[in-house]
């Protein structure tokens, strides 16, 4: 399987499909928030990022931005898991972004408390979140881009893998979704950028899942069709086996591969954004993995905006629609990737939005099932119940 991963990473940064040049994942790029908005952090959207960041000439070293998010949300939730709660309120975004993004030597530093809520995981309180994920930077690297075709960077980069970003604000939905659930978010190491003509291409070497252990490899590639439609293939995993086991770094996901192809529609008012997903864990009974696993899965995002000629003017509609399937039973020895071996689990979430300037509001509502989960590792305070529902507002602003 290792030959098979490093032949699959070199077929996808050396074809002809295409790679995103920016250290983000590949969902769907943006809309143009202004003539001077930054690319970094990447915005999904329905929520833009302030148009005309601060800035300031710092001399040799060029123009300086910073620019930031504040938000907080409140959640109601029902089969809630043993030491979750029923309903609370917390900051899911309090950072501060400072980047320099012309020239040969660019940087890129984001700072502060955030949270990581996503659907059908126990919530996890801002303050815990960044002791136990990425940090207080939980993303930072230096950037060399000798040419506008050609760059490297190095530092705490966001992963090529998946079709939805690590912090809330950049995506359609508050809660990740149960896709997101499989890959990594955050990863440590060096990434390259290639562009030409319609094609981009990115390669990392990385830590994976946050491991502390260069042993991943991760290719992506886009091939953007015209100004409204594009498609990427992204395969990555690990090469070498890895016992790092923490909270940010799960034993059988850093022990994976993961394989993307995602599409998007963007002309406004719509974007339409599917893509499917594959992960394999290998069999390492080294590791305590007795049997191989794996999980396959689709999602769709997509969401209207009105325009500025409606009465509805900075009003979105965002919905996501998921599936994902996870192989084997436990009494075969296969890993739990989902609700247990074997397992499926779908989701619906619903997330009308409105913006005016820099100031956002958004309210969500999302339900997650599960089929042929194993007792004990779904729902509920004992992870016998089925299914979950949620509600939730987030509300704050980017600046």
């Amino acid at each position: 399987m290792k030959r098979t991963l490093f032949a699959g990473v070199a077929a996808i940064a050396l074809s002809g499909a295409s790679f995103p040049a920016w250290a983000e994942e590949t969902p769907a790029a943006a809309p143009d928030a202004g003539p001077t908005a930054l690319s970094q952090p990447a915005m999904t959207g329905p929520i833009a990022a302030n148009p005309n960041p601060f800035s300031f000439d710092a001399g040799p070293a060029g123009t300086i931005y910073v620019s930031g998010i504040l938000s907080g949300f409140g959640q109601i939730q029902t089969n809630h898991a043993s030491g979750d709660h029923h309903n609370q309120t917390d900051i899911t975004n309090g950072q501060a972004i400072v980047q320099k993004t012309d020239g040969l030597f660019q940087f890129y530093v984001q700072a502060g408390t955030y949270s990581l809520p996503s659907l059908g995981t126990p919530y996890m309180r801002s303050s815990k979140t960044v002791d136990n994920f990425y940090g207080a930077v939980p993303v930072a690297y230096a950037k060399v881009a000798p040419n506008d075709s050609l760059s490297i960077q190095a530092g705490k980069l966001t992963t090529l893998i998946g079709g939805e970003y690590t912090f809330s604000v950049e995506n359609m939905n508050i809660n990740r979704g149960l896709l997101w659930n499989q890959e990594n978010a955050v990863t440590r190491g060096v990434q390259g950028n290639y562009t030409v003509g319609p094609l981009a291409f990115s390669l990392q070497w990385t830590d994976g899942f946050y491991s502390d252990q260069l042993k991943w490899l991760t290719g992506s590639a886009t091939y953007t069709i015209d100004p409204a439609n594009s498609v990427a293939f992204v395969g990555g995993g690990n090469f070498d086996e890895s016992g790092v086991q923490s909270t940010a770094t799960p034993l059988a996901q850093n022990n994976s591969q993961i394989y993307n192809v995602l599409y998007t529609y963007n002309a406004d008012p719509i974007t339409i954004a599917p893509y499917i997903q594959y992960s394999y864990v290998p069999k390492n009974v080294s590791l305590g993995i007795t049997h191989d696993g794996s999980t396959i899965g689709g999602a769709l995002l997509a969401k209207y905006s009105f325009g500025s000629e409606t009465p509805l003017n900075g009003v979105s509609l965002p919905i996501r629609f998921e599936y994902i399937s996870s192989s084997g039973s436990a009494s075969d020895g296969t890993p739990n990737l989902l609700y247990g071996a074997g397992s499926d689990a779908w989701s619906i979430t619903f997330t009308p939005t409105y913006q005016y300037k820099l100031f956002f509001a958004r309210a969500e509502a999302a339900y997650v099932g599960t089929i042929d989960a194993t007792s004990g590792s779904a729902f509920g305070g004992t992870g016998t119940k089925k299914s979950q529902a949620r509600l939730t507002l987030e509300t704050g602003i980017v600046f």
